[in-house]
């Protein structure tokens, strides 16, 4: 269970990425407001989470799938580069994860 959270809270946090980058500066109301209850119903869950996990592996967990999340998003919504060298960075934060979550 605690996992999902992870997984959950990874994926508030880069959805409320997506939403800072539209807020443009937080001068747009609604992706402003979205901004803040997507990161705080992540921490939540992350929070939650960490009843039950180690803090360094359940914090480097939602930080590295955060940051594969954003790619994703950043590729698909905003159609930013995937450029050869940034897909083997995402490569090599998945098996940063996979790894930790192994020990």
């Amino acid at each position: 269970m605690y996992l999902l959270l992870l997984i959950i809270a990874s994926l508030l946090f880069a959805t409320g990425g997506l939403f800072m980058k539209l807020s443009l500066g937080l001068t747009r109301t609604i992706p402003s407001i979205l901004v803040f209850l997507l990161f705080c119903a992540g921490a939540a869950c992350q929070t939650i989470a960490m009843k039950r996990a180690d803090m360094g592996v359940a914090y480097v967990f939602v930080l590295g799938l955060e940051a594969v999340a954003a790619f994703l998003i950043s590729i698909l919504a905003l159609n930013e580069s995937a450029a050869p060298a940034r897909i083997v960075a995402v490569v090599l934060i998945v098996a940063g994860i996979v790894l930790l979550e192994r020990t």
